[in-house]
């Protein structure tokens, strides 16, 4: 999933001469708390935040007199999890895409890239959630799909997460094409690995967690 095909075409950018009255209504009017600022030519100029311009002199201030370092982007040929690192570095909640040549394509917002991780682990397809984890030098991705297939089970998508130092298990989340996961639980917990939790074996149960986050999201 490559970052131009998440462009959130109907968020606008900020022109350079806009003040700092118009660039708080456009985050109030768009739920956003950053917004792409844009030069005359197309270029990007930079990403203004709502507590920059709470700070400005006054609301006819210009937002380009309030813009400080090198603009932050994602290239639109990025994967969209190199968007998802960049907004998490530089805790944005809409990140600009611009090409090679600084000229600004558009943007992603943090609810579009949640949306896409959830296109990706499967979250709309029927089945449960399972939740492990597992020693690090046992770990074998592989072999983990291989026990879960042998009991008539199929694993729809994965995502781990690495331990941060040696005395640490790896965190591994599965999404299965089946609802009742009481055998696979069984068996893994057999072949060594500790099963947390486990959502979703009622329908319900997962749609009230995804929608539970993507209202958090837009906090």
């Amino acid at each position: 999933m490559k970052v131009r095909d998440a462009i959130h075409s109907t968020t606008p950018a900020l022109q350079t001469s806009d003040t700092v009255e118009d660039a708080l209504g456009l985050l109030m009017e768009h739920h956003v708390r950053h917004l792409p600022v844009v030069e005359d030519n197309g270029r990007l100029a930079g990403v203004i935040s709502e507590d920059r311009l709470m700070d400005a002199e006054g609301p006819g201030s210009p937002v380009d007199s309030l813009l400080i370092g090198r603009p932050v982007s994602v290239p639109p040929e990025a994967h969209i999890f190199d968007a998802a690192r960049t907004m998490v570095e530089h805790d944005l909640s809409t990140v600009p895409v611009a090409n090679s040549d600084g000229e600004f394509l558009g943007v992603l917002r943090r609810h579009d890239i949640f949306d896409r991780f959830a296109q990706m682990l499967s979250t709309r397809q029927s089945g449960a959630i399972l939740a492990l984890e597992v020693d690090s030098r046992d770990y074998a991705l592989a072999k983990l799909i291989h026990v879960i297939e042998q009991n008539d089970a199929k694993v729809l998508a994965v995502a781990s997460e690495l331990p941060t130092d040696s005395t640490e298990n790896i965190r591994v989340t599965l999404k299965l094409n089946v609802k009742d996961t009481s055998r696979v639980r069984h068996v893994l917990e057999h072949h060594g690995y500790h099963v947390v939790a486990a959502f979703g074996e009622e329908d319900s149960e997962l749609e009230e967690l995804v929608e539970e986050f993507v209202r958090y999201l837009e906090v």
